[in-house]
Order: structure tokens, then C-alpha cells, then sequence
């Protein structure tokens, strides 16, 4: 390997500079006091776990992005989370086991297999919360809003939230009797909103002519608020559990209409991100120029059943380096003190000023103490018998 190779980081993965660390770390602390001021307890989940516990009910769609490794202790497989909130799910129905609604956050870091877009980090410093223990729109509706106000604090506007639910698409293929396979295959084409090839599998499929057609239509039922009014139109007459869904997104687009109205909404009740692991409502949050969610979420009801406990469940995530990267945070100006850490009174002097909100850095002696370089405006010296702040 040569000198330069040694120096190489694999694709995807990035180092943090201290400018940039600053900005995540504010970023970081604000968001944390955001979230505690409503409510949401902090918990550190583990980096590693064993791989069956780790990919455990919705987790399973991880997979493929888990990193796996041998545990030298038990032999048993480990894997190297590549979400959190499968760990938070399973420390609220197994370790927690509140019966009252459970708020829970978290910011760490994550390990993907693979970036989530081409040039995009497999290292994501994750930050979300979660809410377990009621399946009303009221809960819905609280972490969507927790999430546009994290936005507001990470200095991010013109958001364009995108709506679906999986229980639409559920309910519809189970009024169909789509087997688990037929199932999958429609929803990867969903996903890449093939219509041709749509078209094609629900011709061969065994459906009623309705069932047929609400099923060709769901993909394109997309677009602003008034898309609702059409989809009951459409699918008004493939049963209650549609109706209810549908029900749910108006609910919920009343609300966001109501209280953030500078968002814009966007709905896609053919949308099925992570359709093995949410139930219920889905959203999206967008920037101007951007193809990719700065913070997404759901509703994903009983996932802690494989560890003994089902709750409702919603919450949000977001790559908190993401949020960080549109801040402006310019260096903290400190005080370079220049004297002996023999003289007692030199070393009390520091010591006021650190205790005082001070960034106060020790000139060293033999180095190239660059002021501008360490961020110093001021210096602390000894002059005409005192110790003294002259400003540089």
C-alpha cells in the first residue's frame, strides 16, 4: 500500500473536521433540549447487538444494509445497527414496558452496508424520536409537527411534506386475496411506478374488475390536498379499512393546513417506502432542489411484538449531518493566555475566565503559537504587575 493509500477512507465514509464538528454538535445540543421541552426522553441504544434481535419484526428490511460480524465471546453473530429505531422499539417493549405513551429520543451514529444515494454517507449521525402507545392521528400528527419544528431549528425552509399510507395498498390487496408473493412483485413495481408493467401483472392476476382498477389507479393518485376528494372517488367503494385510511390523511393534512400553513403538501397513496415495516401513515420532508427527504417517518404499529410487548408506534429520523450542513457557524474567538502554569495566580487567572464562559487556549512555549490560526482575538498577559485582556 502506498503512503497516499494509507491515507484513503472507503467510499461512503467521511471524516468530521472541527468547523463542521461544531456546527453537528450545536445542532446536536439544540435539538436535544428541543426535544426534552416536549417531552422525549433520551436513550443510547447499543452500537452492536446480536443479528437476530437486531433484524427482529420490521427490522428484517435491513438486511442487506446491516453489517454482520462474528461475537469472539459467544459465536454467535452480531450485526452493527444501520437504524436505531428498531433499538428503540424493542427498549420500549422489553425494557421500558410502560403502559402510559412512551417518548423516546436518540442522535448516534449508524453503519450501512450502502449509502442511500450515490455519494451519500453509509455513516448517517442519526437523530429521531418516537412515540409508542396510541394509534390515533394525534400521535401522527405530534412527530410530524416535532419534525418541522426540528427543520425550523436547523434553519431549513420551504418544505414540501409528502403524505401517504400504506394502509390503503394493504387493505387493497387483501380484499384482492394477492398472495404473499404477488404481493411483493406489485409492490417493487409500485416502488418504480412501472406502468406498463403494472398493467401487465394485474392482467393476469384473478381480481374483480374494480378491485383491478383501484389497484392500477393507486399508483397515480398523487399530487396537492384535492388529490383526496378523487381518491374517494376511486377507492371510496373498496371498503372500510380504505375509507379509514383515507380518513386519517385528511385528518392530517386539516391539521398541517391549520398550523404550519407556509408547508407545502404533497400526497402519494401509492407511495410504499418501507412498506414490510410501516402500517399506517407515511411522510416526507423535501427542500427546494432536493430529490431526497431531509427527515422521514411513519407509523409503524407492532413491531415490538417479537419481543413480547405490541404498541402503536410513529416517529422520525434524520441525518443530523444533513441538518448541519446549511448551518453557518463561524469559530468561537478565544483568549490566549500567555504565562507559566508555575505562577499560581496565572493559572487561577485562566481558571476565572474558563468558569466564565471563556475559551482560553495556553501559549505554549517553542510552539508556533499562530493567533489566527487558534481562533484568538485577545491575549491574556501579565503587564505593569497585573493580568491583563488586550484585545489583538
Amino acid at each position: 500500500m502506498s503512503r497516499e493509500e494509507q491515507w484513503l477512507l472507503p467510499e461512503g465514509v467521511e471524516e468530521i473536521l472541527p468547523a463542521q464538528a461544531a456546527r453537528i454538535e450545536a445542532l446536536r445540543r439544540r435539538l436535544l433540549d428541543q426535544f426534552a421541552s416536549w417531552g422525549y426522553e433520551l436513550v443510547f441504544p447499543p452500537l452492536i447487538e446480536f443479528l437476530d434481535s437486531l433484524l427482529n419484526g420490521g427490522g428484517r428490511d435491513l438486511e442487506r444494509e446491516t453489517f454482520k460480524l462474528t461475537d469472539q465471546l459467544s459465536g454467535r453473530l452480531l450485526g452493527v445497527r444501520a437504524d436505531i429505531t428498531p433499538q428503540v422499539a424493542r427498549l420500549d417493549a422489553h425494557s421500558l414496558r410502560r403502559s402510559a405513551p412512551t417518548r423516546l429520543c436518540y442522535c448516534s451514529t449508524a453503519l450501512r452496508t450502502r449509502a442511500p444515494q450515490p455519494g451519500g454517507s453509509r455513516i448517517p449521525y442519526q437523530v429521531g424520536v418516537e412515540l409508542f402507545g396510541h394509534a390515533g392521528m394525534e400521535s401522527d400528527a405530534e412527530v410530524m409537527s416535532l419534525m418541522l419544528e426540528t427543520l425550523t431549528a436547523a434553519g431549513l425552509d420551504g418544505i414540501t411534506l409528502d403524505l401517504g399510507h400504506v394502509g390503503i395498498y394493504r387493505a387493497l390487496v387483501k380484499a384482492g386475496g394477492l398472495s404473499e408473493s404477488d404481493e411483493t412483485a406489485l409492490s417493487d413495481i409500485y416502488l418504480r411506478k412501472g406502468r406498463q408493467e403494472l398493467d401487465q401483472m394485474l392482467a393476469e392476476l384473478s381480481l374483480r374488475p374494480e378491485q383491478r382498477d383501484a389497484l392500477a389507479a393507486l399508483p397515480w393518485l398523487a399530487g396537492g390536498p384535492e388529490v383526496l376528494v378523487e381518491a374517494r372517488e376511486v377507492l371510496g367503494a373498496q371498503g372500510a379499512d380504505v375509507l379509514a385510511a383515507l380518513d386519517e390523511l385528511q385528518a392530517l393534512v386539516d391539521f398541517m393546513q391549520h398550523h404550519y400553513p407556509a408547508v407545502r403538501l404533497h400526497l402519494d397513496l401509492g407511495e410504499l417506502r418501507g412498506y414490510h415495516y410501516h402500517t399506517g401513515c407515511l411522510f416526507a420532508a423535501y427542500t427546494d432542489g432536493n430529490s431526497e427527504p431531509v427527515a422521514k417517518g411513519g407509523r409503524y404499529d407492532h413491531i415490538g411484538e417479537v419481543f413480547g410487548r405490541a404498541r402503536a408506534a410513529t416517529g422520525f429520523s434524520a441525518d443530523l449531518k444533513l441538518l448541519a450542513a446549511t448551518q453557518s457557524a463561524e469559530p468561537v474567538e478565544g483568549v490566549l493566555a500567555v504565562g507559566s502554569m508555575n505562577d499560581a495566580e496565572f493559572v487561577a487567572q485562566v481558571k476565572t475566565l474558563r468558569q466564565q464562559g471563556e475559551r482560553v487556549l495556553l501559549s505554549l512555549p517553542g510552539a508556533d503559537n499562530d493567533t489566527h490560526e487558534l481562533h484568538c482575538n485577545r491575549q491574556l498577559i501579565q503587564r505593569d504587575g497585573s493580568w491583563q485582556i488586550i484585545s489583538l
